[in-house]
This record gives C-alpha cells, sequence and structure tokens, in this order.
C-alpha cells in the first residue's frame, strides 16, 4: 500500500531537475537515497527496511523539445513484512524505467523533428503525464519506480496459508468466519 504524497509536502527523496539543463542531447545523473531518506521512504511504503535505493538516470527533450524523457535503471534492497507470517522478506530490485513528461502539455509532437518514433505499445505512444509548475524530481520519479516494482504479496520461505483456510473458496472462508454468524443473525 503505497500512500500518496500531499500535493504541498516535499517529497521524501527529492532530486528537482533543472530543465534548463535538459536539451536533446542526453543529461545523465546516478542518485542514491541516503539512510534518513530511505527510513522516510520505508514508512510511507509499509516496509520494514530500504536499505539500499540507487539510480542511473539519463533524461533528453524529444521532437520539437515539448516533451521530456526519462530512462533509467534503479537498484534497491527492501525488506517487507511476510502477508502470512509478518516475518521479514528481504528483495533485490533491479529494474528498467522510461517516462515521458510533457513540458507543454498544449503542445503536440513535432513528427518532422522526431528522430526516433517508436511503433506500438510503449511510452511515447502514450499521452505523456504533464509536468506541473514544480517540475520534474528525479527522486520522487524513482519511488514511485520502486513502489510498482515492489512485490505486493511477499511471503516468507515456508510461509503457508492455515490449514483451515488452503484451498477454500470464499463461501466457505466466510462460514467458518466467527462474524459471519453476526452477519446472518443480522440479517434475519
Amino acid at each position: 500500500r503505497t500512500r500518496m504524497m500531499p500535493a504541498s509536502a516535499r517529497p521524501e527523496f527529492s532530486r528537482p531537475v533543472d530543465l534548463e539543463r535538459i536539451g536533446s542531447a542526453p543529461y545523465e545523473v546516478a542518485i542514491g537515497a541516503n539512510e534518513a531518506e530511505r527510513a522516510a521512504l520505508a514508512a510511507r511504503l509499509s516496509l520494514i527496511a530500504l536499505p539500499r535505493l540507487e539510480a542511473r538516470l539519463r533524461l533528453r527533450r524529444t521532437g520539437s523539445g515539448a516533451r521530456l524523457r526519462l530512462e533509467g535503471h534503479l537498484e534497491a534492497e527492501a525488506v517487507q513484512a511476510c502477508v502470512i507470517s509478518l516475518e521479514p522478506v528481504s528483495s533485490r530490485l533491479t529494474e528498467d524505467c522510461v517516462q515521458v513528461s510533457a513540458l507543454d502539455p498544449t503542445a503536440e509532437p513535432d513528427l518532422e523533428q522526431a528522430r526516433d518514433i517508436a511503433v506500438g505499445p510503449g511510452p511515447e505512444d502514450e499521452d505523456p503525464e504533464p509536468l506541473g509548475p514544480e517540475g520534474l524530481d528525479l527522486g520522487e520519479a524513482v519511488t514511485q519506480q520502486l513502489a510498482l516494482a515492489l512485490d505486493p504479496y511477499p511471503r516468507a520461505a515456508g510461509a503457508a496459508v492455515p490449514e483451515n483456510l488452503a484451498g477454500q473458496d470464499e463461501t466457505q472462508v466466510a462460514r467458518e468466519n466467527p462474524f459471519a454468524a453476526l452477519k446472518a443473525m443480522k440479517e434475519r
């Protein structure tokens, strides 16, 4: 469960980028979260711990310069609670990411000046996400990619669903649920 950050709040892992520095030539940067930032992100992402979060990113303007393409690779180590036993579950994550943003959401891409046009579904074919007045925060972009990469149902080795629930459908579980009796009484 990822908690959304209020629009007025500053991200836990903030690395704003000066958009004036970004042109058609790639702008490359490596970022990493420090201990305090990782602790704050662990709380936001409902993790036990986040021992490591690093990313190598490349940005460039595309087409007539109305879009900003972010490509990168993130590496992280995360500790989540097992969904069955609540035991710590460690994982190493490596993810490639691509994000296309609109610098001017009203501008159409200039297809004559575009050097690379992707064919088929992909970030270039989708409507780009408009950038707000605050610009682009690389740390928040990496955090969002991390949130997508986390296992939504981490399981510790050997963790098993209790035998009285294994292989049952919802109606069987509801019959054995003590609150099912209360519900039945309420329905009468």
